[in-house]
């Protein structure tokens, strides 16, 4: 995975308003942004408006195992793993915990 300037790592659906804003400052100053969605959080990657603003992006991926857990239907990002989680943190210059 090549470098890239932020991950998200996104736990808590509460936190979709902040994220709604970070992405979009993000896509303002063309910094490359990627998200890692776990936990009940899943269901965030479900979100157009979401999935538009990271499109441009790396690779986003959401927990396979919270997506089976807390997900409807076919999920629309990659489904991966912890292992994903950490290759992307390895490739983030910098990571924002939501």
């Amino acid at each position: 995975m090549e470098d890239f300037d932020v991950l998200f790592l996104v736990s808590r659906p509460e936190s979709e308003p902040m994220l709604r804003g970070l992405l979009g400052a993000c896509a303002r100053r063309k910094a490359r942004c990627a998200c890692f969605f776990t936990g009940p959080a899943a269901v965030l990657a479900a979100d157009p408006e979401i999935g538009a603003l990271l499109r441009e992006g790396p690779r986003s991926a959401v927990c396979e195992y919270s997506w089976e857990r807390f997900g409807h239907g076919d999920c629309p990002m990659h489904l991966g793993s912890q292992t994903d989680n950490s290759a992307m943190a390895a490739a983030a210059r910098r990571i924002v915990s939501l």
